[in-house]
């Protein structure tokens, strides 16, 4: 029996293993690529790792295009992706808090009105919120890219929030109110400190989309040192003339380099999110 357990788990591990590498490969071989000769990706396409590794691909791309470097690309990533996060959690956090913890009229109709978005589109409301934003005159700003996350416009984090404030147990509030807390006190001193792995989730999630958002800069974003870095990585390809892969390849590991230290650094929270959201009071 013991050796039937053990070639079992070796088995186990070998496919683990291999569907792994399968999976990870493509990010393997854009990273190695990465160090390659851009004239040579394609030709040695089959091989891996590099036979002369060479770092010239990542001083090209750093130059970034039309006097604009790829810092720029960054800041003006990270901006938008940072303030949009905190949108985020600002205003799903405020509009789950509502939904869970007080009672008024309508309080279910407009939490079905919260599920309905998650089942929208975000297509179909391309061209009215374009035209919007163009009688706005915020065409060709970041504030397209940033002001509807003020308003609580990812029904998912609403409801993963307010999923969370449920298992919060109630007696706690009422511990809160016979000691004089209002419904802003509760909000801040008890809802809040306990809901931190929740808000550490969203906020991963609401970061990396941002991050790797490309439809929205690319209707609302004109010129180039506004780009992000979405953007700017296709302007590496060009279908007129020669396109830098190298250099594509290198500035697309760079960007890679913030969403997995997030992932590193909050892996904790993000895990303590998803054990404890089944506690009920």
């Amino acid at each position: 029996m013991r050796v039937k357990k053990r070639i079992s788990r070796i088995a186990y591990h070998t496919v683990v293993l291999a569907v792994g590498f399968v999976m990870i490969y493509p990010l393997l071989w854009m990273v190695m690529s990465s160090f390659k000769e851009s004239s040579t990706i394609f030709h040695t396409a089959g091989q891996l790792l590099p036979t002369q590794p060479t770092l010239e691909n990542y001083a090209n791309g750093w130059k970034g295009f039309s006097h604009t470097t790829f810092a720029t690309f960054f800041k003006n990533t990270f901006f938008v992706a940072a303030m949009g996060t905190v949108g985020s959690i600002v205003s799903s956090l405020l509009v789950a808090y509502g939904l869970s913890r007080l009672r008024f009229r309508l309080r279910g109709l407009l939490f079905a009105l919260v599920l309905l978005t998650m089942m929208l589109p975000g297509q179909i409301l391309m061209i009215p919120q374009y035209l919007w934003y163009n009688q706005l005159g915020w065409i060709n700003t970041y504030s397209p890219l940033i002001a509807e996350f003020y308003f609580a416009t990812q029904g998912f984090f609403v409801y993963l929030l307010m999923n969370f404030m449920n298992g919060i147990p109630k007696d706690l509030d009422e511990a809160a109110k016979i000691d004089g807390c209002s419904y802003y006190s509760i909000f801040s001193r008890i809802i809040l400190p306990l809901s931190t792995p929740a808000i550490a989730t969203v906020a991963i999630f609401s970061f990396m989309n941002r991050w790797n958002d490309y439809m929205g800069p690319l209707l609302y974003l004109k010129r180039t040192e506004k780009y992000t870095i979405s953007l700017a990585l296709k302007l590496f390809c060009d279908q007129t003339s020669s396109s830098d892969y190298g250099a594509l390849f290198a500035m697309s590991t760079l960007s890679l380099v913030p969403i997995f230290l997030i992932f590193a650094f909050m892996q904790k929270y993000l895990t303590e999110g998803v054990a404890t959201s089944g506690i009920k009071g």
